[in-house]
């Protein structure tokens, strides 16, 4: 059985691999024992890195309720932990309709032909392999900075981040075990939350990139043939547009039915990812204010910073060139000599014109579209919270 789930993104390919390795993305036809086996697995995985870390949290934010600056410090990793569980929730619960919306993509674009279309399909891998190895590095740093942090610190035994335990943790090896498995646990975890929102982007880019293999075809409906007598095409050359046009709108269709379904599957996690991370943003900026003077963990903290706002950037940016993709198939369908050709196909395409008028996009929950625009009015209320939070602090 091969542990690397292939595809033709490598965004995609690398986060269910390691989905598959953490055992939320069990293998195809899996059954009886087996299937007991891996989510078995599964469950102590959650438990060793999540489960356990979210408990020990809870309860050393109910001891230090009313201390702001102490819940604003153990909050801002547990809301990315509790939404971590709904979207972890959310995949094992779809994943069977997740799975038919990988696997049609990539049947679409493992057989694109010509040279055109593997360049697009080759600038969608670059595009999202940036967004998954910018958001690793980011927090590759902040770990390291978690880590290496309370060493540095003139304070005596401190942990990369507060929370309680049901035992001495200061006193070796509780001390040095315990150190460990929080930095192993939160990498491991950040690594998971990664690859679960890097699946939604590189399904989103390659829905954007079926767009603009879309708007490839509608401009090359003709380039093999040439008008006739009174510019027109001959009744063969018609029947070949008219049947190569139908393609694409059975193509169009295909790319806005799983969009639909991409909705269907992700629009609360993503609203309650957007909602978390407003929350998130706010409370890390306060913690930030709170670090003056501790180089390292102020940098630790404003890399987390970044890492957050990059999460809904990732969304917000695919979902906001989807968009301008999606209109961009109407202008297409312009670009090639349709008034050479048949009433017929006039029709067809004024119908493909007038379903490309609607533009396609993807929302949170139904209340945000993912657009840059999104993006900007949720950084603007995390810093409308960030200033009350501070005035009620002084």
């Amino acid at each position: 059985m091969a542990i690397v789930i292939p595809n033709t993104n490598f965004s995609l390919r690398f986060s269910l691999t390691y989905l598959k390795v953490l055992g939320l993305w069990p293998s195809v036809g899996i059954s009886g024992w087996k299937k007991i086996l891996f989510y078995t697995y599964s469950l102590f995985i959650f438990m060793l890195i999540l489960g356990t870390y979210i408990a020990i949290q809870l309860v050393d934010l109910w001891q230090n309720w009313g201390n702001l600056s102490l819940m604003t410090s153990i909050a801002f990793v547990l809301c990315t932990n509790l939404v971590h569980c709904v979207k972890i929730f959310n995949l094992l619960v779809r994943r069977r309709r997740i799975e038919h919306i990988i696997d049609r993509n990539d049947y679409v674009l493992k057989n694109a032909t010509g040279q055109q279309k593997v360049d697009i399909i080759r600038s969608c891998n670059r595009g999202t392999t940036l967004h998954l190895m910018t958001f690793l590095t980011l927090t590759t740093v902040t770990l390291i900075g978690f880590a290496v942090g309370p060493a540095l610190e003139s304070q005596n035994l401190q942990l990369p981040l507060q929370a309680w335990y049901p035992y001495d943790w200061s006193k070796s090896p509780a001390y040095e075990l315990t150190y460990l498995h929080q930095i192993c646990a939160i990498y491991a975890a950040a690594c998971l939350n990664i690859s679960k929102d890097m699946v939604v982007v590189s399904l989103l880019a390659q829905c954007r990139c079926r767009f603009k293999l879309v708007g490839c075809d509608l401009k090359t409906l003709c380039v093999d043939m040439s008008p006739g007598t009174m510019q027109r095409m001959s009744q063969a050359h018609d029947l070949m547009v008219q049947a190569r046009l139908n393609k694409c709108i059975r193509e169009h269709q295909d790319i806005l039915d799983s969009l639909n379904e991409l909705q269907r599957c992700f629009s609360e996690p993503t609203f309650a990812q957007f909602t978390v991370s407003l929350v998130i943003i706010c409370f890390t900026a306060f913690q930030l204010t709170k670090q003056i003077g501790n180089f390292v963990r102020m940098a630790s903290i404003a890399t987390y910073l970044l890492n957050m706002m990059e999460q809904i950037f990732i969304y917000c940016y695919e979902g906001n060139e989807l968009a301008v993709e999606s209109e961009n198939v109407a202008r297409s369908a312009y670009e090639w000599p349709w008034y050479t050709c048949s009433v017929r196909v006039h029709r067809s395409t004024l119908i493909l014109m007038t379903r490309c008028g609607r533009t396609a996009k993807l929302t949170a929950g139904g209340f945000t579209s993912l657009s840059l625009d999104s993006f900007m009015r949720i950084l603007k209320a995390s810093y409308t919270f960030f200033t009350v939070l501070r005035q009620v602090s002084e």
